[in-house]
């Protein structure tokens, strides 16, 4: 429902216009009456309408003073002026104001009536606009993040309602699929449908597919508005998903009393957001949901899983995936606990890249790739995909890329293993192993698919992964463990090897 505010200082002329017009009908509705500019000013502070109908001549402050300074607290508002004089100044002046439409009284219903529509459309369509503006949308989520200073701040401030002496209100974020969305006519369809809803609301856009709520509920104690809240943004989304096949996911913070405690809500809500791996799209959530959820180690068997793959058990592999992560769900583990697990077994299979030299082959991805798609599947089932396609792969290359390894290959492979923290080279192994250093050199790159020096720094580079993923070492002393006595060189070969600096790689350990 579009907002209007009426504004006339002869009151039968405004309880004329406000009942010739069928308000329901233009899907509007009446929220506030004033007799002067001053007046009106007030209350459009408090409340800010979508649409300012107005007189021209009234007492304290006439009608163009006031939409000069609704211009500067809301700029999209639409405004309609209704004069008794036929004055070039007014229309120039009103023109300059970005009025829709100057009226001559008596006010005409049906005149009136296209105006209101032709307003409702303009204003739609400013904020379509708006909503593309990346500066915008950069503002709001600094704003909204307690970012910004007391000015920038101010700015953003003005733009929402008043909150009433007796009011709360509750933040939420809303998440839509954007596969449902692009069957439809972008968000149009989703913001058409906010603002039919019989409710106090502010829309923030802050993304292509995600919007950012304000419901303006009468105070009726904590609990009881958050439940309220909760059912609110529930129909909607149903009624959503059931006429126009729009899915989202909707995270509902605490109410709030004043919008100074708008940025601890803002980021539950946010952190609450990655629970649609678990929930998928169609679901709302509160903090409360996650207060149930077990966070304990992920319980992932490494050795087995990578024995089935390099035995090129592909349904036991799939199986076992299959069950981990349906296990998992079931036991109602935290988020984090599935995204540890992904990432564990993300480096598990960049492993087997790494020693089988496949990280260059087509349709294989790199880690930071995998890592990447981990964060932005959808639910768990998209997050379970991930891995059934790279194993199915990595399966299909091992059928192609199967070596056997000579003796003397296979002595290099296990001396390499056991000493990799010695300053090692291929000329002391020739000498060892009384060959040709040369020859030797020709025969590992060969077999193995990459020279001894790279064979060295792939180990102690996978060496050093475990220790940091499963210790609390600095990651001098583990450059120091696996034989790098220059950390920085450390941290070029570790990123060469996985495509993440240890240090980066340590961090998503807190995921």
């Amino acid at each position: 429902m579009k907002k209007v505010m009426l504004v006339e200082d002869e009151e039968f002329i405004l309880q004329g216009i406000r009942c010739i017009i069928d308000w329901e009908e233009i899907s509007m509705t009446v929220v506030s009456m004033a007799h002067n500019g001053r007046e009106a000013l007030e209350m459009f502070s408090r409340e800010p309408a979508d649409i300012v109908v107005t007189d021209v001549e009234m007492p304290l402050m006439n009608g163009l003073e006031l939409l000069e300074e609704i211009r500067k607290i809301n700029p999209r508002t639409r405004c309609i002026i209704l004069s008794g004089y036929d004055e070039f100044e007014y229309a120039r002046t009103a023109l300059k104001l970005d009025v829709e439409e100057y009226i001559l009284k008596p006010v005409n219903e049906e005149q009136l009536k296209q105006a209101l529509i032709h307003a409702a459309e303009h204003f739609d369509e400013i904020a379509r606009e708006k909503a593309g503006s990346m500066e915008d949308k950069i503002g709001w989520h600094r704003f909204l993040k307690g970012k910004l200073d007391k000015n920038e701040a101010e700015t953003f401030l003005r733009m929402l309602p008043e909150i009433g002496p007796e009011e709360s209100v509750t933040a939420a974020m809303m998440k839509i699929d954007a596969d449902s969305l692009e069957a439809r006519d972008g968000m149009q369809d989703v913001l058409i449908g906010l603002q039919k809803l019989p409710r106090k609301l502010k829309t923030i856009y802050l993304s292509p597919d995600t919007l950012f709520l304000l419901l303006y509920e009468e105070r009726e104690g904590i609990l009881q508005g958050s439940q309220e809240a909760s059912e609110i943004f529930r129909a909607f989304q149903n009624q959503l998903e059931s006429s126009f096949g729009i899915m989202s996911f909707i995270t509902i913070g605490p109410p709030i009393r004043e919008y100074q405690e708008l940025p601890p809500s803002y980021k539950i809500i946010s952190r609450l957001q990655k629970y649609r791996l678990l929930e998928g799209y169609g679901s709302c959530i509160t903090e409360s949901y996650i207060k149930e959820r077990k966070n304990q180690d992920v319980a992932i068997d490494e050795n087995l899983l990578r024995k089935m793959i390099l035995k090129k058990d592909k349904e036991g592999a799939l199986n076992y995936i299959e069950d981990l992560f349906i296990n998992n769900l079931k036991s109602e583990v935290d988020v984090d606990v599935l995204y540890q697990l992904a990432l564990k077994m993300a480096i598990l299979l960049q492993d087997i890249k790494v020693e089988y030299k496949l990280e260059q082959s087509r349709n294989l991805q790199a880690l930071t790739e995998m890592v990447e798609k981990i964060y932005q599947a959808d639910d768990i089932f998209g997050l379970k995909t991930i891995f059934i396609s790279e194993i199915t792969e990595i399966i299909l290359y091992l059928h192609t890329e199967d070596s056997q390894y000579t003796p003397v290959v296979k002595q290099i492979m296990e001396e390499v293993r056991k000493n990799y923290k010695e300053d090692m080279n291929l000329k002391t192994l020739a000498y060892k192993y009384h060959m040709n250093a040369s020859y030797l050199g020709q025969i590992f790159q060969k077999e193995v698919g990459c020279s001894f020096t790279q064979y060295l720094s792939n180990t102690k580079n996978k060496i050093a992964k475990d220790l940091i993923l499963n210790t609390n070492m600095k990651i001098n002393d583990i450059a120091k463990e696996v034989g790098y006595p220059d950390t920085s060189y450390f941290y070029r070969k570790f990123k060469q090897c996985y495509g993440v600096s240890p240090a980066s790689l340590r961090n998503m350990k807190k995921y």
